[in-house]
C-alpha cells in the first residue's frame, strides 16, 4: 500500500511479515471506543499475537493489545476486547472464500491515522515453513552484503 502524507503509523506488526507470506492485504476501519482512540494516539498497542476471524459475515480483530488510558477512570476500555473491523460486503465475502483455503488466515499488518480515522491493514497470509523464513534471511542477508560492497 503507498504511505499517503495525510497518515500516520501507528504500529507495524513485524512478526506477521517473517511468520507469513502476504497474499492480499485490505485496508480497513476499525470500531473502537473514545478511550481506545486516546491510547492510540499515545502508541500504547501491541499486534504482536493478533489476528481476524469472519464470524457472523462481520471480520473481528482479536488479540490486539490496546493499553488502558489514565485518565478514563471508570469509563475505561477493556485492553484484549474483540474489535470489529468495517469493511464492504463484497470485501468479507472475498476474504471469507480466501482464507477457506488451507493454510490461510487473516494477520493485521499495521494500524495508522488516516486523515484523522484509525484504519488497519489486514492481510491474507500463508503460514511460512521453517526452511522458507530461513531463505528470506539468506536472502536480506545477501541484499545487506551487495549494499555494502556497492558503498565501498
Amino acid at each position: 500500500m503507498t504511505e499517503n502524507k495525510n497518515d500516520r503509523n501507528i504500529t507495524t506488526n513485524r512478526k506477521a511479515r517473517h511468520e507469513f507470506q502476504i497474499l492480499k492485504v485490505y485496508e480497513a476501519g476499525i470500531s473502537l471506543l473514545g478511550s481506545e482512540v486516546k491510547s492510540l494516539r499515545q502508541l500504547n498497542i501491541q499486534l504482536t499475537d493478533a489476528y481476524a476471524i469472519v464470524e457472523n459475515n462481520e471480520v473481528w480483530l482479536i488479540n490486539a493489545f490496546i493499553g488502558l488510558f489514565k485518565e478514563a477512570n471508570y469509563n475505561n476500555h477493556d485492553p484484549n476486547r474483540k474489535r470489529r473491523l468495517l469493511l464492504h460486503k463484497i470485501e468479507i465475502r472475498k476474504i471469507r472464500k480466501e482464507i477457506e483455503e488451507k493454510g490461510n488466515t487473516l494477520v493485521p499488518l499495521r494500524l495508522y491515522f488516516l486523515n484523522g480515522k484509525v484504519k488497519v491493514e489486514i492481510g491474507v497470509g500463508k503460514g511460512k515453513k521453517l526452511f522458507d523464513k530461513r531463505d528470506d534471511i539468506e536472502k536480506r542477508d545477501l541484499q545487506r552484503s551487495a549494499e555494502r560492497k556497492i558503498k565501498m
